[in-house]
This record gives C-alpha cells, structure tokens and sequence, in this order.
C-alpha cells in the first residue's frame, strides 16, 4: 500500500466584495509550511452559494505557491467546449510549471443541461468524446476529429502541457458505468464528498476488481476521497455547524451527505478519517466548509501526525 497524503481545499467561497488577496496568499503559504501535498477546487457554475470558478481560483494559487499540486474534483468537463478547456489546462499546467491535476465527471442526469445548450439524453457520449478530443489536443502536433459534438480538420493547439502526455486525469464517479469508464480512461478515481466511507469501500473494491480485469497494475491508478470537515472540542456544535454547511452548499438536507462529512473532535475526526485510509484512500483532500485557515492549522498539527 503506498503512503497517505493529505490534501486541502483552494478557498473558493466568497460573497460579492469580500476576497483579500492577502489572506489568499497567507493561506497557501502557511499550506506548504504545513507540507500539504496538494490544493483542489471544485466546480459549480450555478447555484445560490457564492462560488469562485476553479480555474481561476487555481490559476490565483499557482502564483501563490512554489510546491503544491493543483486539481479540481471535478470539472463538469460535459458542460465545457473541450478545445476551450484543454486550452486553459494546458496554460495552466505550463504557468504552475507542471502543478496540475485534472478531476473530470459528467455531472449527472440531474445538471441544468438546457442552460449549456447539452442534449441531455447523450450528456454521457458528449462527455466521453470531450475527453478524447483534449488528449488529442495535448499530444498531437495537429488534430483532425470527426466526431458526433466536435469536428476539426489540421487543427494545432500550442503550448502543449508541461507535463506529459498530459496532467494526471482523476474521474469522479459513482455507479459501476462510470467507475469502469474511469479506470478506462483515466489515472485515478476520486471519491466524492458526499459519499458516506461505506460506499466508498465499495466503489475502491470495484475499482481494483475492473483494474485486474483490464490487465492494468493497481499501482498504476491511484485512489483519493474528499472528506469535509470540522473539528471542535465540542462535538456537538461541530455536527451543528457542518450540517448547516451542507445544506447550504447542496440546497437541501441530506442524510447520507450529512453522515459522510466528518465533524466533532479531534479524536473524533482522526477515528473517522482512519476508517477513509482503511477503505483505500491514497490521498485524502479535507475539505472544510467555515474556518479554512485555522483548520488547515488543526487538522496539521491535531490529526494528521496520528493517522501515519
């Protein structure tokens, strides 16, 4: 089994006048102080919390950082022009000098397909077709595709990224479709958030049953899970508070989304997050939905040093 490392989430939640980039760039410092061995951000391009896209956010904590890694878990890539986002990638990746992960999923049958001009009853081949045409774009001198969304003809794309053949491309799925599509196509399977650690032991044992099955060596697919989080000595308000968190971010209560974030004290946490690295967990992304900074300081000097 290889080692656990340890994430943390890029700040993304600001209201309207209220980001300090001075503060920004004293979080990420104090990460890599803290050796954090990576950032991720998240996307949601509608909804009522007050949400910064990833890849500016990312693009923000390139220039505030020397070490980390930089991802997102996950690009509703189904919702972008892949020749858009293969570009901005690729830009980024060059400007980080090599920094990026990419966390790509299709978002579900649930997203507000209408308001991106998708078909909804072919979000999944739109999806899949996106990713082949960004890997063609990042490593072929020119690109002609002929595809059912996209055609290009001789068509280049420079720079190309500055890892190659390109950054490390992380899946987020559920079901065993999209579990086995991830393992097709991709480096790595991130779990989500919301997904109670039961679960999660479930998809990792398919994940590794599709990887023997395809020939492909466990050690060549890597496994994370992201786990929000709150640490309080009192419990109680821990639980509260995260609640709330929860039901602010995805508009409704939810038991098993609830029951998946980790909250309560340290020990609290600690037990919890050993039960995420059981399941098969390689990198864990905490990610905490209030007090970004001072749990970045428990979570380092209060958690991680007992969970090696």
């Amino acid at each position: 089994m290889r080692a656990v490392k340890f994430a943390i989430a890029i700040p993304q939640f600001f209201a309207d006048g209220e980001f300090d980039p001075a503060a920004y760039r004293s979080y990420f410092a104090r990460a890599e102080e803290l050796g954090f061995d990576s950032a991720w951000a998240q996307e949601n391009s509608l909804g009522a919390a007050p949400q910064l896209s990833p890849l500016e956010s990312m693009a923000y904590a390139a220039a505030c950082t020397e070490r980390m890694r930089l991802g997102c878990v996950v690009f509703v890539s189904t919702l972008h022009s892949p020749v858009h986002l293969a570009k901005s990638l690729s830009s980024l990746d060059q400007l980080s000098r090599g920094r990026i992960d990419v966390g790509v999923g299709t978002g579900g049958k649930m997203r507000p397909f209408a308001a991106f001009g998708v078909d909804p009853d072919r979000y999944v081949a739109r999806f899949t077709e996106g990713i082949a045409l960004m890997k063609a774009l990042w490593t072929q001198p020119r690109v002609t595709f002929d595809g059912e969304f996209w055609q290009l003809r001789d068509a280049p794309m420079e720079p190309k990224p500055f890892q190659k053949p390109y950054p490390p491309l992380w899946f987020g799925a559920n079901g065993p479709l999209a579990l086995r599509r991830a393992v097709r196509l991709g480096h790595g399977f991130f779990g989500a958030g919301a997904t109670p650690t039961a679960r999660f032991a479930e998809q990792v044992q398919f994940v590794r049953e599709a990887l023997a099955a395809a020939g492909r060596p466990a050690t060549d697919f890597a496994i994370a899970k992201r786990v929000y989080v709150a640490i309080d000595d009192n419990a109680a308000r821990a639980r509260r508070r995260m609640n709330e968190a929860m039901e602010h971010l995805y508009g409704r209560r939810v038991a098993d989304i609830e029951a998946a974030a980790v909250a309560g004290t340290p020990a609290d946490c600690i037990a919890a997050v050993r039960e995420v690295a059981a399941a098969g967990a390689e990198l864990i992304l905490f990610t905490a939905m209030f007090e970004q900074a001072e749990h970045a300081e428990r979570l380092a000097a209060e958690v991680i040093p007992q969970l090696g």
